[in-house]
């Protein structure tokens, strides 16, 4: 089985070659005089995360897991974000990393009154929260076209870890929220994913190679233990930290696949991270697991929160319709 999210991808490197004795053979096409195509679009900077690298399916199959994961542990968030102090009347809400909207659509399903404006760095990923009842926004986390203190809560969900420096996007956050307005921080740590019974420790060395890979990326999976000291450093008040668990005792087995199953080691596999053999040890215990009538799962989460005490000197312009 593997373990909670997400697996990273490393930073793609175009290279060339010296072509200029080929070249130099080639009749010559009259189109090589025609003005160069225009450079492609830079590719989004989100980290350790790259949508289409994650699991198994590209970026389908990415879509997919986003809403399977998110499905399963909803209802638990939703309880501890409101424990936390989130209202409908407290907003704006401004998800930051939302994706393809999976957490947005529930949360303006279960809030109606709520309004949300969605954030992610990649466009086409945010393209998919289109109709999620949020305004969108194509930004960095670490630098926000957003007014200062125009934000009641701040959302950052399995942000965090895929970061080399998580400093610059907590500071936006702190920013854009208003005196007295929430951050709230969900995340993971490997160390305390949660239990698993029965457990198979010869795949110790697959999840550990699965950190490192993404450790290596520029992440972190063990962020969790950090949380309130980062953002305590960020000048957050009422620091807080809470623990939700999700298990199999009130969800098929089936439900926990997007953490536990194999598909989100088919990229590490693809990579040469992992071996054949490896990918099928995974698989197999993973089949073994879902197959035991007395197999059980707990996934534990935390979620940080913290009070803004008030808003850095200097606003941004705020774009058409984002209030």
């Amino acid at each position: 089985m593997t373990t909670t999210p997400t697996p990273p991808h490393p930073t793609a490197t175009v290279t060339g070659h010296d072509d200029t004795a080929r070249q130099a053979l080639t009749p010559r096409d009259p189109a090589a005089s025609a003005p160069p195509a225009p450079p492609a679009p830079p590719v989004p900077n989100a980290g350790s995360y790259n949508p289409a690298a994650t699991t198994a399916g590209g970026m389908a199959g990415e879509l997919a897991r986003l809403e399977a994961q998110a499905a399963l542990s909803f209802d638990e968030e939703l309880s501890l974000l409101r424990e936390l102090g989130l209202t409908a009347s407290g907003g704006p809400l401004v998800e930051v990393g939302a994706g393809s909207g999976a957490i947005t659509r529930r949360l303006s399903q279960a809030m109606p009154d709520l309004s949300l404006v969605a954030v992610d760095i990649d466009p086409d990923l945010l393209a998919h929260a289109e109709g999620a009842g949020a305004e969108l926004v194509v930004a960095d986390a670490a630098d926000l076209p957003l007014e200062t203190a125009s934000a009641g809560y701040v959302l950052l969900r399995y942000v965090l870890q895929h970061l080399p420096d998580p400093a610059p996007a907590l500071a936006e956050a702190r920013r854009i929220l208003r005196p007295g307005g929430r951050i709230l921080v969900t995340e993971v740590d490997a160390s305390c994913w949660g239990l698993a019974e029965p457990a198979y420790p010869e795949l110790a060395g697959i999840h550990a190679k699965m950190a490192a890979t993404q450790q290596a990326a520029g992440g972190d999976r063990t962020i969790g233990r950090r949380l309130t000291r980062l953002l305590r450093d960020t000048g957050f008040t009422e620091v807080a930290l809470r623990p939700f668990a999700t298990t199999n005792d009130t969800r098929p087995t089936d439900d926990f696949a997007p953490h536990l199953g194999p598909g989100r080691l088919q990229p590490l596999l693809t990579a040469g991270v992992l071996s054949l053999r490896e990918f099928a040890l995974a698989a197999d215990r993973w089949n073994r697991f879902r197959a035991d009538p007395n197999a059980w799962v707990m996934l534990l989460g935390f979620t940080a929160a913290g009070t803004a005490p008030d808003a850095p000197p200097g606003g941004r312009h705020t774009p058409e319709g984002i209030q």
